[in-house]
């Protein structure tokens, strides 16, 4: 019976030893979901990484503005009578000196043919009367008297001015008669036809019978604030060409047009505080379009050899802005910096940090000091915890 006893306790034994070890295998092999585990889990936190960089950047000044056409001009009449032909399409290009319109030249050719034979008229007794005045001359004192010679005298210069005023008269008539013919003044693009074929015009009119743009080049005016007035005139004053321009779409995605600055308005707007200026642009490929609103870059200068960060790694704080570098050892620190200019997706550091200095480009809103990231450049990290 004690025997049996014994065997029985020594297998208890046993059976409890095993069960143990079990027990043990299995909770080191079970995952953690204690504190320490959930800690762990919390310090992973998504982030890109970038490095400063030192490189040549170009400082804009940012503006809206309005295509205005180089030139327009409304074709009017300068002379009364029926509109015979219009010579034009509506938005057709046109050069300078082309016909644009008849109007009928029947009167104008009248008064020209008028004129030229009352000169003719004129000239003719000019002829006589120097005809006259020479044998007066000739025939000595017993035959003409002094009084007959001036007297002839008299009259031959008042035919001679009667011919001249005959030639103006010619000169006026052909400039009416040339009025006839409608031109073109400028080259452009015309626009909608005011007055059609068949209808009386008169010069006295104010509607036109036109309205001609001219596009080629084309012009933007813009405005800056006025505390960059003082900027661009210096600039405008040390750079040996004109400043660049160039025209974006309202998205600023698409460049439009690259022109130069012709004009700085001669006075500040004191409802606004802000200067306009004009810029002129090429418009090549007819891409500006008069009263079109555009945002236009003016490129100010160039700043050599600075150090710069993608704009994203630049963030607000308290205490101003600053950027988180990454450490020897993996963790992030807190960088305060000096922001020259932050344009274009770049930021210009005057001071803070080096440039290959490591940094934090995207994902910040989860770090804080001592955070620990891995990766390479440009990749999203996760913090590994340790």
């Amino acid at each position: 019976m004690m025997r049996r006893l014994w065997i029985i306790s020594l297998a208890a034994v046993a059976i409890a030893a095993v069960g143990g070890g079990t027990w043990q295998y299995v909770r080191a092999s079970a995952p953690a979901t204690g504190p320490a585990a959930v800690g762990k889990a919390a310090a992973a936190i998504p982030a890109t990484l970038g490095a400063s960089e030192r490189k040549n950047v170009q400082v804009f000044l940012d503006g809206l503005g309005t295509v205005q056409a180089y030139n327009t001009v409304t074709v009017n009449a300068r002379v009364d009578g029926t509109l015979e032909k219009v010579s034009f399409v509506e938005g057709q290009d046109v050069k300078a000196g082309d016909i644009l319109a008849q109007i009928d030249p029947r009167p104008f050719k009248a008064a020209l043919d008028l004129a030229v034979a009352t000169k003719a008229k004129d000239q003719a007794q000019l002829v006589n009367a120097r005809l006259d005045l020479k044998r007066f001359q000739d025939a000595g004192p017993l035959v003409s008297t002094r009084q007959q010679i001036d007297t002839q005298q008299a009259l031959v210069d008042q035919l001679v001015a009667t011919v001249q005023g005959d030639q103006a008269n010619i000169e006026a008539a052909q400039v009416q008669l040339d009025y006839t013919t409608i031109r073109a003044p400028l080259a452009g693009r015309t626009g909608i036809r005011l007055v059609d074929q068949g209808n009386i015009i008169h010069a006295a009119s104010t509607s036109g019978l036109v309205v001609i743009t001219q596009l080629q080049p084309i012009s933007v005016v813009f405005t800056l604030p006025q505390d960059q007035l003082h900027d661009v005139i210096r600039e405008m004053s040390i750079s040996k060409a004109p400043l660049v321009a160039v025209a974006q779409g309202r998205d600023d995605r698409r460049t439009l047009d690259t022109g130069t600055l012709s004009l700085v308005d001669n006075q500040i707007d004191p409802a606004s505080g802000s200067v306009r200026l004009k810029a002129t642009f090429p418009n090549a490929e007819h891409t500006l379009w008069p009263g079109q609103f555009v945002n236009v870059r003016l490129q100010l200068k160039t700043l050599e050899n600075v150090v710069t960060v993608p704009s994203t790694a630049v963030q607000r704080g308290p205490d101003g802005m600053f950027v988180y570098t990454v450490k020897p050892d993996a963790s992030v620190a807190i960088q305060p910096v000096n922001v020259v200019q932050m344009s274009q997706g770049t930021a210009v550091i005057e001071k803070g940090i080096d440039p290959g200095t490591p940094i934090v480009v995207a994902g910040q809103f989860r770090l804080k000091l001592g955070s620990r990231v891995q990766g390479g450049a440009g990749k999203a990290v996760v913090a590994d915890g340790k």
